[in-house]
């Protein structure tokens, strides 16, 4: 079980690290004003996800513990195929509509709030798994990293859920959400790397 369990982690965590990367990306573009690759960068995003659901749920039921964790993951990773498929399926028709007819732009509107609830909500479930992960690092002896992590997962977890649960206009848009989530994301992947190579050496 050692050896399955290590390769589902560490693919997992590499998932993890990839998707952070391409939301990193995305953000850097668009505050940049360029071109932003859409169907790229969001398409292999919903395939990332689609196989990051499979691996995290595969984790899941070979541990003995932390399954709140392994859960969230999981559950995150359906959220987002959920979000990246309305961006790339919806935003372009919804929009081109609403530029024509003036009366739909609420409808569009309502589109990307929804996306953003439901990215707020993957964010959540995420930074969940961070606390999770991170104060399992500590109880291992690991308390920098795991301190760094869960505080990070904390702060990501209460403003995503401040966002999903106010709107994404909240404090003007609470920027701080999606950067902490990033960052928990990473650092959740950093966890997981540790816990794979801890099983593995057992």
């Amino acid at each position: 079980m050692h050896t399955a369990f290590h390769r589902n982690a560490t693919i997992v965590a590499s998932l993890l690290l990839i998707a952070a990367v391409t939301q990193a990306i995305y953000t850097a573009l668009h505050a940049a004003e360029m071109d932003v690759p859409r169907q790229f960068l969001w398409g292999t995003e919903g395939v990332l996800f689609t196989i990051l659901a499979a691996f995290a749920g595969a984790a899941m039921v070979q541990v003995k513990e932390f399954h709140v964790g392994w859960a969230a993951i999981a559950a995150s990773a359906v959220l987002n195929v959920v979000q990246v498929g309305v961006g790339l399926t919806l935003f372009g028709p919804f929009f081109e509509v609403a530029g024509e007819l003036p009366q739909m732009a609420p409808v569009a509107s309502a589109i990307v709030a929804y996306s953003f609830m439901v990215y707020n909500a993957a964010k959540v479930l995420i930074a969940l798994a961070a606390v999770v992960f991170g104060l399992g690092q500590m109880s291992a002896g690991s308390k920098a990293v795991g301190g760094l992590t869960a505080i990070v997962g904390a702060v990501a977890l209460v403003s995503n859920a401040l966002s999903a649960a106010m709107g994404r206009d909240f404090a003007g848009g609470l920027p701080i959400a999606g950067g902490s989530g990033v960052a928990a994301t990473v650092l959740l992947a950093v966890c997981l790397f540790a816990q794979a190579r801890a099983d593995a050496a057992k």
